[in-house]
């Protein structure tokens, strides 16, 4: 019997003018995707933006809930979900993100895949992605087949209606790791 492992989707809203902008045109409460290894969030990848005063640099990106982008938007908003998979397909996304640490400086921002999705047309560019395209392209590499379209036309609302996905919290981000901290305090005992 194979060993089952989680992963952890992040969604979230950073209050950002590009996120306001996603959000404003998708009418969802999210417009950005993470997975972490981590129910704690100390490590999430994405693509996003590089540096935190520019959003047209963009490519793959280490976030933290306590940092970068979240440290400056304190009303971001987030929806933390879990994702059961079998051992090999967990080992596979680890093996992905290593590879993408290993060559982020080849990699950046997909901003044609936006328009893509709005033409209903998805747009593959070797090395480049945006945030629900990469993390639908490490699920499906993966052996992870829980979207019924194109990994390039995967938003944030495919992960928060995908019913493979179990929600585990929602809230102000600003609050999460006191949320986890009694929560963890409560499991313990």
């Amino acid at each position: 019997m194979n060993n089952i492992k989680n992963i952890y989707i992040m969604l979230t809203h950073s209050g950002s003018i590009p996120s306001s902008m996603i959000k404003f045109y998708t009418r969802e409460p999210y417009s950005h995707v993470s997975l972490s290894f981590d129910v704690n969030l100390n490590e999430m990848y994405s693509f996003g933006r590089k540096n935190l005063r520019n959003p047209l640099v963009g490519g793959f990106i280490t976030e933290d809930i306590a940092s970068g982008i979240y440290l400056i938007f304190t009303e971001a908003t987030y929806a933390l979900y879990t994702l059961s998979l079998r051992e090999e397909q967990y080992m596979r996304i680890r093996e992905s993100i290593l590879e993408f640490e290993r060559l982020k400086d080849d990699f950046s921002y997909n901003f044609a895949g936006l328009l893509g999705i709005m033409l209903g047309h998805p747009v593959n560019r070797q090395n480049s992605y945006f945030c629900s395209q990469f993390v639908a392209y490490l699920l499906e590499r993966s052996g992870v087949e829980i979207f019924d379209k194109p990994f390039g036309l995967v938003t944030p609302k495919d992960f928060r209606t995908c019913s493979s996905l179990k929600l585990m919290k929602s809230g102000k981000l600003s609050y999460f790791n006191s949320e986890m901290n009694i929560e963890n305090t409560l499991i313990a005992n």
